[in-house]
């Protein structure tokens, strides 16, 4: 039977380091940033804090802090590779409550977006005139 690289794969003993998985399963953009993310402790696995080597498989629960978002998950297969995000979600399969959780935190973000999230970097020629005119200096 031919094997397909984007299929998910048990890997070996059906065992791989915590942050290539979370590298694989499209949690973080590089292992580097998986690493540096379970070294502060936003990644726990059953609830303890673990190192970047430590190895998960299928049944093994994770909590990830990722920016904004909490995340408990359930590690459901294994990939050696990182493919596209339909294959990354077959990994693993979050909580419904995880869910609903980033879920209400989403619509409440939208609706009281804070003031801070529109001033990007320093004010245009424009906006300093704008501001000139309205403290009439």
């Amino acid at each position: 039977m031919p094997t397909d690289k984007a299929m998910p794969d048990t890997g070996r003993a059906g065992k791989m380091r915590l942050d290539k998985w979370l590298w694989a399963a499209r949690f973080f953009k590089t292992r580097s940033l998986a690493s540096q993310a379970i070294e502060q402790g936003r990644v726990k696995l059953a609830g303890e804090r673990v190192k970047p080597a430590r190895e998960v498989g299928p049944g093994d629960r994770l909590d990830l802090h990722v920016g904004d978002a909490d995340w408990t998950v359930t590690v459901r297969a294994l990939s050696m590779q990182r493919g596209p995000a339909p294959i990354a979600q077959a990994l693993y399969e979050e909580d419904p409550a995880s869910h609903a959780r980033r879920q209400q935190q989403a619509s409440e973000r939208k609706l009281a977006a804070s003031p801070a999230a529109a001033i990007k970097g320093r004010p245009t020629k424009r906006d300093r005139r704008l501001i000139h005119r309205f403290t009439d200096e």
